[in-house]
């Protein structure tokens, strides 16, 4: 395994912290396929799950953050739209046949130790103070909803 999931990825949002643990698992998927010489359609499958992912992930997290008043929601946004893009332009140029799993293995890594790391950091306080404010049994309640209404239920 190229990353272990570990207390130093968290942010202390459980729902959160399940959700950023994927990122590791799809780095660890591309880990395994980037030397294989049949790689593309194992890339091309990490691709369109991570595009399904980010956007779920992303709309559950911009409406927490929103719920909880996280004032620089907007900031937040751009930064997720700029990895969703990138991401989905990794998916076009592999399938044209690219070579992109190393390029995706690096963007991941990236998105891992600065945006999850830093970015998130950065609202993390305010989510938990707010989590703490309403409690877990009514946040509970909204991330059931929310859960349900952001994520493909398989």
């Amino acid at each position: 395994m190229r990353i272990v999931w570990g207390p130093t990825y968290e942010l202390g949002i459980l729902v959160i912290d399940q959700q950023h643990k994927r990122i590791v698992d799809y780095i660890n998927d591309l880990d395994r396929l980037v030397d294989q010489p049949d790689a593309q359609l194992g890339v091309a499958r990490v691709l369109y799950d991570l595009v399904d992912y980010t956007e779920s992930h992303f709309s559950f997290e911009e409406a927490l953050m929103e719920r909880a008043g996280y004032k620089s929601l907007d900031d937040h946004h751009h930064k997720h739209r700029q990895f969703t893009f990138h991401i989905e332009s990794l998916l076009r140029r592999n399938d044209e046949g690219e070579a992109v799993a190393q390029e995706l293995l690096r963007l991941l890594e990236r998105w891992l130790l600065h945006h999850i790391l830093e970015e998130d950091g950065a609202y993390a306080d305010e989510v938990r103070d707010f989590i703490n404010s309403i409690g877990r049994e009514r946040l509970g309640g909204w991330v059931n909803d929310n859960l349900r209404k952001h994520f493909r239920v398989v």
